[in-house]
């Protein structure tokens, strides 16, 4: 977000330092400013990067309150009287309002609005915008509309609250903030006409919805030049209905970004005013009082929230040593957390064991940070246990270590010397560390590379990739629909990292990701460590990944285990026995020992229609619970054979029901101890069945025998070779003529 530093220093009139060194003690204090540009006589623009949960500084006004905690300033008050009546001579005091029954606002859902105000104005003009607010507009690029939206939008940029102005006369009757209608529509500012869900919470009036509440107001009721009357919104909504309105009608707005992370309850009448204030100026005047409908549930949940206790002598333990030799001392503690906005009473234990409190009166003019004195109270009580009443804009602090945290904020992580927490004991690793290493390495050696993904995945995902049906786990509070389950697999994260890789025009990617998948159901989750594969396009050099290439690395992963026995078979689609993401006729399951240990083949080609891929997606799934259960295949010296190798090479013809891993299981089991190696040097298919028959193919079969003690005898030879041709033919195969 763009901020002003003439903005920022009218809040905070004393600020002595320049703009630079402004933003570097904003950055160092959590309230990063990531560019500084010089605008000559106006000062500097900032281009802030806010974190979530700083809702409170994603505005002039909470940046503000930042530096004068900072530099111990005193900052200006917010002024919310409204501006004289200009329209007739008896009206000449400030915040005067003419008579008038209250206007009517109804809150139907209390749990989802804690708080509505409303105030009428009449006789307004609409104008273009000018002085102040359209200086400032000029200066921050933001595109001025008329007087009564930028006064909105102004207020929005000096002190965060989302506010909205209706055209009071399309207005039928009082406001309602009710739940929409089901199939109900409202066409909203951006001229969409929306259907509403149950789920959505709209503010109407006594015919329509007007708005969809904290995200964006209605088309009907929007300001036009012949508006004549206002009606100014300020409220306060419930940060989970805001958030799923604004997911599910793919509508992020500035005020939606605030209510769903948190707004200030007590701002909405301030904001009415100063929105007010700025429209006033061009004329008209307000009618009747500020209506304002409280939700007094709402309030404890949020302007009074439970008081928070702290202690100096958690803050020094926590945080510990400083560069200063005095180190934070109770007064700055005290000082920081006040001029933050917190209430600090100091609790002082009585002869009885109850707790009383005494306010901490602070001395604005003597609060520069790190020096400031409570008139003897450092000496009396160095190290005083207190509880703090939170900021009502300050939603984040929750815990005694948040009031910690802030204090080590604004104090400066620099001002800390830099020492290591102290330990007790050793690093213990986990029982299948040294094989998650093994594995790790062997995917980084054969070229893979490891990636991450989210955590979470949607139902629709879920069903699909989770190993047994029904076993996915859904989230109590999720933060979207698209992540509403924990990962049954991890393939959805797989794939989306695929896909992003090929809609950045990245010609080949090999991924793998170790990570933990979930399943169970509502009374326990079981959490199994899982690896996934995926390649697609030239991954491994200038041919395009296949079906081998995964085939290899899951074979080369599984002979890193002391296993009797490793096979691959596949299934018919009709079995039912095959996952539904993968390609019937492209895929297999790996067995280890008897078990399934994981899935690999190419993606089913209705799965990657639905994604919306257009390449051959190649991957797989290994269950790392199963495959841990195998000890680690431990490396064997071999002495190397003086004695010169014989090679023979065999040209076969073989029946397409033969696969290879039948050709190896024969070769093997003909137990002759010179049979060093055999490996396939090309395998031959026709259609035609010119250069092998219809229903066969051509192998030729490399061979190698070498002894450890003698030069080996052409008689030798030959014999083990007539064995090699006797246990190919009982597979169906036959020498090439």
């Amino acid at each position: 977000m763009k901020i002003l530093s003439s903005w920022l220093r009218s809040y905070v009139p004393g600020i002595a330092v320049s703009d630079r060194e402004l933003a570097d003690d904003l950055t160092l204090r959590g309230i990063a400013v990531e560019g500084v540009f010089d605008l000559g006589a106006d000062g500097s623009l900032f281009e802030m990067d806010i974190t979530t949960n700083r809702v409170d500084a994603m505005n002039h006004y909470g940046i503000a309150r930042e530096a004068a905690t900072i530099y111990g300033l005193e900052l200006m008050a917010l002024d919310a009287t409204l501006p004289a009546d200009r329209t007739s001579p008896d009206r000449t005091i400030p915040g005067r309002t003419t008579p008038g029954r209250a206007f009517p606002v109804s809150i139907e859902e209390p749990k989802l609005c804690g708080r509505f105000t409303a105030r009428v104005l009449r006789d307004v003009k609409i104008t273009a915008s000018t002085g102040m607010v359209a200086e400032r507009f000029r200066l921050l690029e933001q595109k001025p509309i008329a007087n009564a939206v930028d006064a909105t939008n102004y207020v929005l940029l000096a002190m965060g609250q989302p506010t909205h102005v209706f055209d009071l006369d399309k207005l039928a009757g009082g406001i309602i903030v009710r739940r929409a209608r089901k199939g109900e529509k409202l066409r909203t500012l951006d001229g969409v006409e929306r259907t509403l869900d149950a789920d959505d919470l709209v503010v109407a009036d006594e015919k329509k919805a007007v708005g969809l509440a904290g995200v964006m107001g209605g088309w009907d009721t929007m300001i036009t030049p012949e508006t004549k009357n206002i009606l100014v919104e300020a409220a306060w909504f419930d940060p989970g209905v805001v958030r799923r309105s604004s997911k599910r009608h793919l509508l992020h707005t500035d005020a939606s970004h605030r209510f769903e992370r948190g707004a200030d309850f007590n701002a909405p009448p301030v904001a009415s005013a100063l929105v007010s204030r700025i429209i006033l100026e061009a004329g008209g005047h307000p009618e009747g009082e500020l209506v304002d409908v409280v939700v007094p549930e709402a309030v404890e949940r949020t302007a009074k929230r439970a008081s928070i206790g702290f202690s100096m002598v958690e803050v020094r333990r926590i945080l510990g040593p400083t560069e200063d030799a005095a180190g934070i001392t109770a007064p700055m503690a005290v000082n920081i957390l006040t001029r933050l906005g917190c209430v600090v009473e100091e609790r002082v234990g009585s002869g009885d064991g109850s707790v009383d409190a005494r306010s901490q009166d602070l001395d604005p003019s003597r609060a520069v940070l790190g020096e400031i004195s409570l008139g003897g109270q450092e000496s009396r009580r160095p190290d005083g246990a207190y509880r703090v009443t939170l900021p009502s804009w300050r939603l984040d602090l929750e815990r005694e270590i948040d009031l910690i945290e802030e204090i080590a904020r604004v104090y400066g992580y620099n001002r800390f010397k830099n020492t290591l927490p102290a330990f007790a004991g050793s690093v213990v690793e986990l029982p299948w560390a040294e094989k998650e290493a093994a594995v790790r390495g062997t995917m980084l050696a054969l070229g893979w590379n490891e990636a991450i993904s989210s955590t979470f995945c949607g139902a629709e995902d879920a069903a699909l990739f989770a190993r047994e049906p029904g076993s996915a786990v859904a989230i109590g509070n999720p933060l979207s629909e698209e992540a509403g389950m924990l990962r049954p697999s991890l393939l959805p994260g797989m794939l989306d990292m695929l896909a992003l890789n090929i809609s950045r025009d990245v010609e080949g990617a090999a991924l793998f990701e170790m990570g933990t998948v979930f399943s169970g159901g509502a009374d326990r989750v079981d959490e199994r460590p899982s690896i996934a594969v995926g390649a697609t396009g030239n991954a491994f050099g200038q041919q395009a990944a296949d079906f081998y290439d995964l085939k290899g690395t899951v074979e080369r992963l599984l002979r890193k285990f002391a296993a009797r026995t490793i096979y691959f078979d596949c299934f018919p689609a009709a079995s039912g026995l095959l996952p539904a993401w993968l390609h019937p006729g492209r895929s297999v399951r790996a067995v280890l020992d008897g078990a399934t240990v994981g899935w690999f083949g190419e993606l089913h080609p209705a799965e990657a229609d639905r994604r919306k891929l257009k390449q051959a997606i190649w991957l797989g799934e290994m269950w790392l619970d199963r495959l841990y259960k195998q000890a680690l295949q431990q490396p064997a010296v071999e002495e190397l054979s003086r004695f010169q190798p014989v090679r023979r090479d065999f040209s076969l013809i073989l029946p397409d029901r033969v696969f290879y891993a039948a050709v190896a299981s024969a070769m093997e089991g003909l137990g002759i101890p010179e049979l060093r190696s055999f490996a396939p040097k090309e395998v031959l298919r026709d259609a035609k069945g010119k250069l092998a028959p219809a229903g066969h193919y051509s192998l030729l079969l490399g061979v190698v025998f070498q002894s450890y003690e003698r030069t080996l005898r052409e008689e030798e030879v030959q014999g083990w070779s007539q064995q090699v041709v006797a246990a190919l033919e009982a597979l169906g195969g036959k020498l090439r003529a």
